[in-house]
C-alpha cells in the first residue's frame, strides 16, 4: 500500500471503532504463537492503545517455546499473558490477529464472535462474522499490515517495537524468499532504519537448550524419504514450535522440494508441511490431511495442523499414516517411503 491507501485503510478502521470505548480489548494470538503473531498482537496493541486510547490486554494459549520466540519477548520487553491466567468475562472486546475465528488454533471460545481480524492467511467463514476483517492472504506477514496502520496513525513507536515488526516480517517470510510480496519489502524498508539492531542480533542468535540438539539428533536419525519428499517423525516433544522448525530444516536437503515433521505434545500430534513451490497449496493439502480427526491450515508453501492422539501405542501407527497420506497426494508411492540413514543423506 502506499501512504493514501494506508491512511483509507486507518480511517476506514476508525470509523468501526468510533463506538467501541466501553471496555477493555483483549487481542489475541494463536497458539504457541510464532513471531508473527507476537510482533502482530504487540503492534496491534500499540494501535489501540496510543491512537484510539483503548485499554488493552495481549493473551495467548499454549507456549512460546522456541529459542528465538522466547529471546524475542525477553529482550524486547513484550507484555503477554497467558489465557490460563486470564478471565474471558473481564473483557468486552475480542481482536484475532494472525489467526482466525473457529481454527483450532486459538483461545477464543466458539461463541464468542470477535470484534476485530487481521490475518494474512486464506479468509475462513467464519471470519466473515466478525464486525471488522482484514484478510490479506497476498501478504508475506500479519506483521505488515500492522505495521502499515501503525505508520498511517502517526502511533510513535520505540526502537524495540520496530524491532518486533521488522523480526517478525524476516522470520514470517524467510528473508523475503517464501510468501512475500511488495508491502512487506516496502514496510521493511520503511522500519529498519530505526530497528535496535543489538537487539535484533540477540534475538536471532540465542543460545540454545542441550534438548534442541537431543531432537536435532533425533530428527536426523528417523529420516524417511520417497522420491522428492524427506520426513522425520518426532516422539513426545517439550514444545509443539520445533515440529515446525524441524520442517524447515528438513526443506533444505539437497533434491527435496516437500517436507513433513510430526511430534507429540500431550494428547495431540503436532505436524508442519513445507514445500519449495511457490504455486503449491500446502495450506489446502494440510486440511484434507487433517480433516475429520484434527484442525490445520497455512499459505501455499508453508502449513501447519494437529490431530488427537488415539492412544499412547497409536502414536507411530498415526505419524505413519499421515506420511503416507501426504505422499499419496503428492502423487508419490507410499510404498515406497523408507528409512533414509545419514551417511546417503550426506549430513
Amino acid at each position: 500500500m502506499n501512504r493514501e491507501e494506508r491512511e483509507a485503510s486507518l480511517e476506514r478502521l476508525a470509523g468501526f471503532l468510533e463506538d467501541r470505548h466501553e471496555g477493555r480489548w483483549l487481542v489475541l494470538t494463536h497458539d504457541n504463537p510464532d513471531p508473527d503473531a507476537i510482533a502482530s498482537a504487540h503492534g496491534m496493541s500499540i494501535l489501540l492503545r496510543k491512537a484510539f486510547g483503548f485499554k488493552v490486554t495481549i493473551g495467548y494459549g499454549g507456549i512460546i517455546g522456541r529459542a528465538e520466540n522466547r529471546e524475542m519477548v525477553r529482550t524486547l520487553k513484550l507484555k503477554m499473558s497467558h489465557l490460563r491466567y486470564l478471565n474471558l468475562d473481564n473483557y468486552v472486546h475480542f481482536a484475532l490477529v494472525d489467526t482466525q475465528p473457529r481454527t483450532g488454533n486459538n483461545q477464543l471460545p466458539d461463541e464468542i464472535v470477535p470484534d476485530l481480524v487481521l490475518d494474512h492467511h486464506p479468509e475462513r467463514k467464519a471470519t466473515r462474522e466478525a464486525s471488522f476483517a482484514d484478510v490479506r492472504p497476498e501478504y508475506g506477514a500479519t506483521a505488515t499490515m500492522v505495521a502499515e496502520y501503525l505508520l498511517a496513525s502517526g502511533a510513535k513507536m520505540t526502537g524495540s517495537d520496530v524491532t518486533a515488526l521488522v523480526y517478525a516480517i524476516r522470520a514470517e517470510t524467510r528473508d523475503f524468499g517464501r510468501e512475500s510480496s511488495g508491502p512487506d519489502r516496502a514496510v521493511y524498508d520503511l522500519l529498519y532504519p530505526d530497528v535496535n539492531k543489538p537487539q535484533l542480533a540477540k534475538i536471532q542468535h540465542p543460545r540454545l537448550p542441550l534438548t534442541y540438539f537431543k531432537t536435532l539428533h533425533e530428527a536426523l536419525e528417523r529420516l524417511e524419504t520417497v522420491d522428492t519428499l524427506i520426513v522425520s517423525h518426532l516422539g513426545t516433544v517439550a514444545q509443539p514450535d520445533i515440529v515446525p522448525e524441524i520442517a524447515d530444516l528438513l526443506l533444505r536437503l539437497e533434491g527435496k522440494t516437500w517436507s513433513l515433521c510430526t511430534g507429540r505434545f500431550e494428547d495431540r500430534i503436532h505436524l508442519s508441511v513445507r514445500t519449495t513451490n511457490p504455486r503449491a497449496d500446502a495450506g489446502n493439502i494440510m486440511r484434507k490431511l487433517v480433516r475429520g480427526a484434527g484442525r490445520g491450515g497455512g499459505h501455499g508453501m508453508t502449513a501447519g495442523g494437529w490431530v488427537a492422539l488415539e492412544d499412547e501405542e497409536a502414536l507411530e501407527a498415526q505419524q505413519r499414516q499421515l506420511a503416507e497420506a501426504l505422499a499419496a497426494k503428492l502423487n508419490k508411492n507410499p510404498s515406497n517411503l523408507a528409512p533414509l540413514p545419514l551417511q546417503a543423506a550426506e549430513i
